[in-house]
């Protein structure tokens, strides 16, 4: 706890006192997703499903791709702890179970938690030869 807890006891909670109704939805979904192929300055492109779970019991999400011309890919399953975040890079097979998303394909994915979550979506795109970086809050329902 930061120096600014003694200053404002309001902002001190206990194990106790830990609301265990979490903020969020299960289920999300994410319309827009790109891996570019290229990558420039030594830092790769990529997109990220960051997951976050304030409840007070562990998430199971499962994780669905869906693309343009092909069948759905998936569920991938991540475990997020209780009161824990999960940044899940879209581009690392190994976070993925060993699903390898294709490159320069336009994508969509859900994701469905057995417990309430929130999920922000973020893209890195260095391929034109600077940062772009764009990021946003899921649907949820």
């Amino acid at each position: 706890m930061g120096p600014g807890a003694a200053r404002h006891p309001a902002l001190l909670r206990s194990e106790a006192g830990m609301n265990p109704a979490a903020g969020g939805r299960q289920s999300w979904y994410v319309p827009d997703a790109f891996l570019p192929g290229d990558s420039s300055h030594g830092v790769e492109s990529h997109e990220s499903a960051c997951l976050l779970n304030t409840g007070s019991e562990a998430a199971v999400v499962r994780l669905t791709f869906y693309f343009e011309n092909r069948e759905p890919v998936g569920p991938v399953e991540i475990v997020v702890e209780a009161r824990r975040t999960a940044h899940v890079r879209l581009s690392d097979p190994a976070a993925l179970g060993g699903v390898e998303l294709p490159r320069d394909v336009p994508f969509a994915y859900s994701a469905e938690s057995d417990v309430p979550i929130v999920l922000q979506h973020s893209r890195l795109d260095t391929s034109a030869g600077a940062y772009t970086l764009a990021t946003t809050i899921a649907y949820g329902q």
